[in-house]
């Protein structure tokens, strides 16, 4: 490296930052780190990393079109020929080779004497409930994002913001149209979201959950397999009771689960049990209200009574795409919350007056993470 014209080094030392970072922006540099033995493969890897995130834009777009031309389905059981495939998508036979290659190169497709079919990562994507309505509706958020400079400055008005009247209905006045489509699309997910909550908390000790928001029921739906002697309480906002009402009545559990109508904006919650959950909910909300929502679940809690929160969140000192690109992102666009470090909600929890506030142990924190408290 003698012979490389290096940037001169700032008196903090060789190791500062600004050094060290105009001595990798340097071309000189890089070339000559692209040819080192003991470089090159990390130079490659850096630049196929740094294009994935020049080209994420495409490729979002690409995988909209693969699920709304259902193409993981068409291939499922039946490779095809991209001809073959065009005519039964009704496509310019080019075009849907394009995308059949791009869903190759996503992993999400497989290639094979002149035949596309569905890889184990596209069938397993199938297999997620509700991905591919959530991944259609990307549509609202890849408008709100057209023009990422003004979404950050907040000069924006986003339409998602718009897309889930269900948020705003503090006080319950919100269709039965709007409920049903916002708790449909959560209830698709919420089964992965529940099977990961139960596998971080332990709910031993507890006689009564109540699920505070709780939509159709779906979490409580899973406790009640998990813990068949427990009592279960769902409160929400009265349109979606009536949907967790059909839920429940069709899964045999409507004397399982005690139905409780409000909004935890304007009332008080009901006593009666030991533990509550909030399961998506606080990233819905600002901090005034999450900490106004807390309060009232101390309130509601006896002596000992546990409270168990499960949401996506954010990295806190070690940023993860999940968290503080996706779920930050979107919650930015909803205009009503944000999406929290796990250090965040137990500061939250601890100004609540709540102890024992333990984080669990995520096994995919791209579907939720948890932490527990107890009251005093």
């Amino acid at each position: 490296m003698a012979d490389l014209p290096l940037p001169e080094s700032p008196r903090r030392g060789w190791f500062a930052p600004g050094w060290r970072n105009r001595l990798i922006a340097s071309r000189p540099f890089q070339r000559w780190a692209a040819r080192f033995p003991l470089t090159r493969s990390h130079v490659r890897n850096e630049g196929s990393a740094i294009f994935d995130l020049v080209a994420g834009f495409a490729t979002s777009q690409a995988l909209r079109a693969l699920i709304e031309l259902r193409v993981l389905h068409l291939l499922r059981d039946e490779p095809l020929t991209a001809g073959d495939a065009a005519a039964r998508l009704s496509l310019p036979p080019r075009r849907a080779e394009v995308l059949l290659r791009a869903g190759v190169a996503m992993g999400l497709l497989r290639l094979r004497r002149g035949r596309f079919v569905t890889a184990a990562r596209g069938a397993a994507l199938l297999g997620v409930p509700g991905l591919e309505d959530m991944i259609r509706h990307h549509d609202v958020l890849y408008r709100d994002l057209s023009d990422p400079t003004a979404f950050f400055r907040g000069d924006t008005e986003p339409e998602l913001a718009s897309f889930w009247p269900y948020v705003f209905g503090a006080g319950g006045d919100v269709s039965p149209e709007d409920s049903a489509r916002y708790s449909r699309l959560m209830a698709d997910s919420q089964g992965l979201v529940a099977e990961d909550t139960l596998s971080q908390v332990d709910l031993s000790g507890i006689r009564c959950l109540m699920d505070v928001g709780g939509g159709t029921g779906v979490f409580l739906s899973h406790v009640a397999r998990r813990a068949p002697d427990l009592e279960l309480m769902l409160f929400d906002l009265p349109p979606v009771l009536e949907a967790a009402r059909e839920s429940l009545s069709r899964q045999g559990l409507s004397q399982r689960v005690a139905l409780h109508p409000g909004s935890f904006k304007t009332d008080s919650l009901p006593g009666g049990a030991d533990a509550i959950s909030l399961v998506r909910v606080l990233y819905d909300h600002d901090d005034s209200q999450v900490a106004d929502l807390l309060s009232k679940v101390h309130a509601a809690l006896p002596s000992g009574g546990r409270l168990i929160v499960s949401e996506p969140m954010t990295g806190g000192d070690r940023p993860h795409v999940a968290g503080d690109v996706y779920f930050a992102l979107y919650c930015m666009a909803m205009r009503t919350g944000r999406a929290r470090s796990g250090a965040e909600i137990g500061a939250l929890m601890g100004a609540a007056d709540f102890v024992k506030i333990r984080p669990g142990r995520a096994h995919r924190p791209f579907v939720t993470s948890t932490i527990t408290a107890h009251r005093l």
